[in-house]
């Protein structure tokens, strides 16, 4: 297995990706793919505003790009909802 690599990037995006006419519950992350070196998923470990996620996947947009999906269950925690703006910082890519 590979070893992990540090990461220090953070950034504000609002949660909702348009996914095909179709809002998600995900929040997308700017030049991801120049970032990042792939256009493939990339496992992380991330801040998203002050709750700790290990081990979760920045999946491809589809139109070039990575985000973050924001399950409900997360959305309740920050009190934040579709279209609300979140900061999320980098800590840690897995793969």
């Amino acid at each position: 297995m590979t070893q992990p690599t540090p990461l220090d990037h953070t950034f504000t995006a609002p949660i909702g990706v348009d996914v095909k006419g179709d809002v998600w519950s995900c929040v997308e992350m700017p030049n991801s793919v120049e970032f990042f070196g792939t256009g493939k998923s990339v496992k992380v470990n991330v801040t998203v505003d002050a709750i700790e996620l290990q081990n979760v996947g920045f999946m491809p947009t589809g139109t070039g790009g990575h985000m973050l999906s924001i399950s409900t269950k997360l959305r309740k925690q920050l009190g934040k909802d579709i279209g609300d703006d979140v900061t999320v910082q980098l800590h840690q890519r897995l793969t």
